[in-house]
């Protein structure tokens, strides 16, 4: 079943946020980690959860935004973060937390949904390139 995420899901929604982060190889304060949950569980937030859940267990999390568009009169809608069990891919759960991201975004008139992962995780971008277009675009950062 897949739901928004709950306050009452920190403890499961921590186990699965710390293996994503080792998956990225990314440390962050824990003050960061609790500011996150904090805002992915607010009504008034701007960035929303969904969890993958089975018989009390959650085995996948799904973060997301939407964004203001300068190319179009609807918002877009970006998946941030996206994580399932190891012990659980290969069943699907990966693709049905992007549909259900998708249907949100559809929900609330989105124009797009998008999204981006390390140029190295092939496993993730077999899937990616059954459910969208890859980007023409190249992505670059700068920390401020």
């Amino acid at each position: 079943m897949i739901r928004p995420l709950s306050s009452t899901d920190y403890q499961q929604w921590l186990g699965l946020w710390n293996q994503y982060l080792v998956f990225y190889k990314h440390t962050l304060p824990l003050s960061q980690t609790e500011l996150t949950f904090s805002r992915l569980t607010a009504s008034e937030s701007d960035i929303h959860g969904i969890v993958l859940e089975e018989q009390g267990v959650l085995f996948g999390i799904a973060h997301f935004s939407f964004t203001a568009s300068t190319w179009d009169e609807n918002r877009n809608l970006y998946l941030e973060d996206l994580f399932v069990d190891p012990e659980s891919r290969g069943k699907g759960h990966g693709r049905a937390l992007i549909e259900a991201v998708a249907a949100v975004g559809k929900e609330n008139n989105a124009s797009k949904l998008y999204w981006q992962t390390h140029r190295d995780n092939a496993t993730a971008q077999k899937l990616y390139e059954t459910l969208a277009s890859k980007s023409e675009f190249v992505i670059y950062e700068k920390n401020l």
